[in-house]
This record gives structure tokens, sequence and C-alpha cells, in this order.
């Protein structure tokens, strides 16, 4: 029933609005496979971010209708040959009932999976996100220095820079894995208005005010 749910509520987003938000689930594997579905009805993947309050426990993605007229046109397919798509019937891609995909999506919902998973790393590890993270290590070794205890300090400091090293080593090694596949997938490497990375399809630009998917 979730499954369903989510699909149909989806569904609506896509005939109401040009830009839709799908999740926020933990699971990365069915937003892409959701963000599949979108893509069959005109829209492109644009950013996924963490949401979910103090723990960031969950992802949120966003879409944004494609205006080209080969995306208009693989929509009005996709509304044909699934009717009953949101009521129960079959959706583009995936096993009835589920969110599992068919062997001729498995290779694009796995590439969403990676661009969701990439942008999600690549905001964590900016150096806003750094910072703050250095920032509580600092915040620790000070309160244990005013309450009088320097060992404590020194070595809760240690222990939680060696972690934070090791998180943001461990970090850039899978998003440089995630940016292999994409690249050899034929996706194009470009920078954002932050300067973080982000993978788009060939001729595809950054979402903004004007077309984001024209050449």
């Amino acid at each position: 029933m979730l499954t369903e749910r989510q699909i149909s509520g989806i569904l609506r987003q896509i005939a109401r609005q040009d830009v839709i938000e799908i999740g926020p689930e933990m699971s990365t594997g069915r937003l892409a496979a959701l963000a599949y579905m979108a893509e069959q009805y005109g829209f492109e993947y644009g950013e996924s971010h963490r949401t979910g309050g103090q723990n960031n426990s969950v992802v949120l993605v966003q879409m944004y209708r494609d205006p080209r007229p080969e995306a208009r046109a693989r929509e009005a397919a996709t509304i044909a040959a699934y009717p009953q798509a949101g009521n129960g019937g079959a959706v583009p891609g995936m096993r009835q009932g589920s969110l599992k995909p068919l062997p001729e999506a498995h290779e694009a919902v796995a590439r969403l999976k990676d661009r969701i998973g990439f942008d999600v790393m690549a905001k964590a590890a900016d150096k806003r996100q750094k910072t703050i993270a250095w920032g509580w290590c600092g915040v620790l070794v000070l309160v244990l220095l005013i309450i009088g205890m320097p060992v404590a300090a020194l070595a809760g400091g240690a222990a939680l820079a060696a972690f934070l090293t090791g998180a943001f080593k461990l970090g850039e090694f899978r998003r440089q894995r995630i940016a292999r596949r994409l690249t050899d997938a034929g996706f194009v490497s470009v920078q954002d208005e932050y300067g973080r990375q982000r993978f788009l399809r060939p001729g595809q630009q950054l979402p903004g005010h004007a077309n984001p998917f024209a050449s």
C-alpha cells in the first residue's frame, strides 16, 4: 500500500506541477525507482539532499519538468501505455505492485541511484559542513577544558578528529567510485553555483530559472 500511495502522490504532482518532490525516503534505491518512473512522464532529475530534522536521516529528491519535445512525447506514450498507473495498475519500468526494476530499467535506475547518492554525499562534504563538524570538535575540547578535564579533552578531541578524518576520506573514496561509474555511463561532470561537483546528461544544464535541459 505504501508503494501505491507514493506512486499516486507523485502522479498527482506530475499532473499539476513543473517541480516535484519525491520522498522523503531512507532508501536511495526506492527513490531512484520512483525518479525513473517520473522520468517516463517527462521529468528530469534535478538534485537530492538530506532532510528530517537534526538527524538528517532521510533523503528528498527534486525533479523538473523537461520542456523538450522528446520529453513531452515520452510523457504522452507513457500515459497511453499505463492508463491505470496510480490506481493499482502497472507503472513504467517496475514489476507489478513493487518498485523492483524490470531488466530493461535496471541500468537507468542504478545510475539514478548513483546520482542521488553522489549529490547527498557531495553536500555532506562541502566546506560549510566540514567547518561545522570541526567546530563541534573544538567545542568538545573547550568544554572539557573548562570543566577541568584536560586529559579527557586531549583524548576526546583526538578521537573525534580521527573519526572525522576517516569519515571524510571514506566519503571521498565512495564519491570517486560513483563518479567513475557515472563518467563511464556518459554523464558529464560540472560544478554548481556552490562549487559542488554534479553529474548531468550530455546537453543538460543545471536547473535554474531558464530551461534547465536545453543544450
